[in-house]
């Protein structure tokens, strides 16, 4: 059993919802993203997404696209992030999930790129432009070495696509909360609890839910009715306001908030 699937047995066991926290890889640079994992996981993250920073983020809002800007202009690629990871594993054994877009890992090589991301330690890979009807070479390869590939599912989602993410995926699946790109609303789609319970009925992974999630409150009412929760947009603005040891203060802050109110919110 992979470090993901032990996490949510684990908590799943306690009666509780699991917090994943996304942040991008590189912003401002790869020594603050180091201590900012360690920070989040502190703080009470139960799993960590690492964005992967590229040049045409089409699913990400204003707030990602620019810090993937950010992380490019400082010069962050994919095999620095591999080495990141591994420099994490010595440290932390917090789940890690790489999080972007299918180019980067194409140039990559898909074979060379599972290996390499299981050998630096990381657990799981969500590509974010690739359906599971495209996805037959890389999840070849993630099979291959035992590395967790996470499909989406979207609110417009209908049967053949849950079932097909349903049966390719593993770790869990991402539940989109809302149609669009990433960015922080300010409330819940009226429609989500029914949907989410709808979805997580038909599936044998974890549903965790992301997209749009800005605050504790509003991570309370997703922990109600899903596996997980994502933060991201929310997160990475922190990152436009703050730098050094007030960035990781604030950051722990926020954090523990939405820890607080997922717990909270126990589905028991």
């Amino acid at each position: 059993m992979g470090r993901i699937a032990e996490r949510f047995t684990t908590l799943r066991e306690r009666g509780e919802t699991a917090l994943v926290t996304f942040v991008t890889a590189g912003d401002p640079d790869l020594a603050t993203t180091e201590e900012v994992v360690l920070e989040l996981e502190r703080a009470g993250a139960d799993l960590i997404e690492l964005g992967v920073p590229f040049s045409d983020p089409m699913a990400d809002g204003p707030t990602i696209q620019l810090s993937s800007e950010r992380a490019l202009a400082a010069g962050t690629t994919l095999p620095a992030i591999l080495e990141l990871v591994r420099r994490l594993r010595a440290r932390t054994q917090v789940p890690i999930v790489l999080m972007g877009y299918f180019n980067p890992i194409f140039a990559y090589g898909a074979e060379r790129f599972a290996a390499d991301a299981v050998e630096a330690g990381v657990d799981g890979l969500l590509v974010v432009d690739l359906p599971p009807e495209e996805a037959a070479e890389l999840k070849g390869a993630t099979d291959q070495q035992g590395l967790d590939l996470i499909f989406l599912l979207t609110p417009t989602s209908d049967r053949s696509r849950v079932d097909a993410v349903s049966r390719l995926g593993s770790g869990f699946i991402y539940y989109v909360s809302v149609t669009g790109v990433t960015g922080a609303r300010s409330a819940v789609a009226d429609t989500l609890a029914a949907r989410v319970t709808e979805v997580r009925a038909e599936l044998s992974l974890p549903l965790v839910v992301g997209f749009g999630i800005s605050d504790p409150s509003q991570a309370a009412q997703v922990a109600r009715v899903a596996d997980g929760v994502v933060v991201g947009s929310a997160l990475v603005k922190y990152f436009e306001k703050y730098q050094g040891a007030e960035l990781l203060q604030e950051l722990g802050g926020f954090v523990s908030a939405l820890k607080q109110g997922v717990l909270a919110a126990g589905r028991g």
